[in-house]
């Protein structure tokens, strides 16, 4: 096991590069099931990452990494199975259900099963294959589909709490292959959502309207390996200018896309903080002597990414008056707010939305991370906080940042990792 010293109280400064995308290079890389293999580059050293490669490996291709590329071949297109072994350790190996139905007649794939910010069904997923044409049945444990050949259709993904990522991504996929003009809407207008479609494009798939709630598909009846560079994390990137403002200091996040962060560099801006961003770079300053308190309701793209919620609830504990936070996507996703407290934070929760009162200032403790971003929240607050903070659950956090306590040294923060 190991943990995560911060001494709080440092001022950041500088500049920190964000890596490529993790949420966009997962179903790209589940895509080259579909495509018979890519060459992905800036893809992030981390742990969803190996994983995935993992699975691939299980499903008869060949991955070989150097540096930041990833290049993959099928070569065995025999192998229809992800097992629950590997499944069960990320939700987005579900992303292997279309490109293995499209591609290979068949898929089973092991049900993720839940996590730790609440229930999150495969529904939308196998509503997104039946709709295609596919036959699914749940067995032991596993989804089993099947199709000789899939047939485009008007695909609904509507969902309780709005558009799935994935479940648009996997379907997406799918129909690449399709007989015919597949429609998906409502379809997420995820960042993610358009790079893989662009991806997809560059290995001969028609897409138009990805990044719209319409996404149109003309199948066709192979597609192609191709080269491909990830876009920049948007939540990582975020991560970075919420611990700059929690410490009241300036840092620029470089290598990202501004437009990606819109919503949060408002919220920002609206907290009283000065955020410029142009030429692929983000710099965030502190205003006024306080964080302004804010009211907070997470939506799917291009509202408040949920991705960044716990970290802004880290911001907003040490605000001036009372905040609010909403969260209208994963409406259980408050388990940080325990182990907030245990910092001092004032955080109480009337169901989906919690209320924090502001107290100044943190003080440094023992704390334990339950998921990836509630790590990255436990790693804002104690750059803030008063004193030594100790993070455990480091698990969490390397499932979706890369070498994060390197780059925060880089700015200033006093961090080290160490075996307990």
């Amino acid at each position: 096991m190991e943990e995560l010293r911060i001494e709080g109280g440092a001022r950041l400064k500088g500049s920190v590069t964000v890596s490529g995308s993790k949420n966009a290079a997962l179903p790209a890389l589940a895509a080259a099931v579909l495509t018979g293999g890519a060459v992905l580059r800036r893809v992030p050293r981390l742990a969803d990452i190996d994983t995935m490669c993992e699975l691939l490996e299980c499903l008869g291709c060949r991955v070989v990494r150097r540096g930041h590329t990833l290049r993959v071949s099928a070569d065995d297109p025999s192998r229809t199975e992800a097992p629950y072994e590997i499944v069960s350790r990320m939700r987005a190996s579900i992303c292997v259900l279309g490109p293995l139905l499209a591609a290979r007649g068949h898929a089973r794939v092991a049900l993720p099963g839940g996590c730790a910010i609440g229930l999150r069904p495969v529904d939308l997923h196998l509503k997104g294959m039946e709709a295609l044409g596919a036959s699914i049945s749940v067995e032991h444990g596993y989804i089993v589909a099947r199709a000789r050949r899939l047939k485009g259709a008007h695909v609904r993904l509507a969902g309780r709490f709005g558009p799935s990522v994935l479940a648009t991504a996997n379907t997406m996929m799918a129909a690449t292959l399709a007989d015919g003009r597949s429609v998906i809407e409502p379809a997420a207008q995820e960042p993610e959502v358009v790079d893989l479609a662009a991806f997809l494009r560059g290995c001969g798939a028609r897409i138009t309207g990805a990044g719209t709630p319409r996404i149109e598909i003309e199948g066709v009846s192979a597609l192609r390996a191709a080269e491909h560079t990830v876009i920049a994390d948007r939540i990582e990137a975020g991560t970075y200018l919420l611990a700059a403002a929690a410490t009241r200091s300036e840092v620029t996040v470089t290598r990202c896309r501004p437009k990606h962060l819109a919503a949060l560099v408002g919220a920002l801006r609206e907290a009283g903080f000065h955020v410029d961003g142009a030429d692929g770079a983000v710099t965030v300053a502190p205003g006024g002597r306080r964080t302004r308190p804010l009211n907070v309701v997470t939506a799917p793209y291009p509202g408040f990414p949920t991705d960044l919620q716990p970290q802004t609830m880290a911001l907003l504990s040490g605000a001036d008056g009372t905040s609010t936070i909403t969260e209208t996507v994963f409406p259980q996703r408050f388990t940080h707010a325990a182990e907030l407290a245990r910092m001092g934070a004032r955080i109480t929760q009337e169901g989906a939305t919690a209320v924090v009162e502001g107290v100044g200032r943190l003080h440094g403790t023992e704390v334990e991370a339950s998921d990836l971003r509630a790590g990255a929240a436990l790693v804002v607050a104690a750059l803030s906080a008063e004193g030594v903070s100790r993070v455990r659950g480091l698990e969490h956090i390397d499932r979706g940042y890369e070498d994060l306590e390197g780059k925060l040294s880089s700015l200033g923060a006093r961090i080290t990792r160490s075996a307990v």
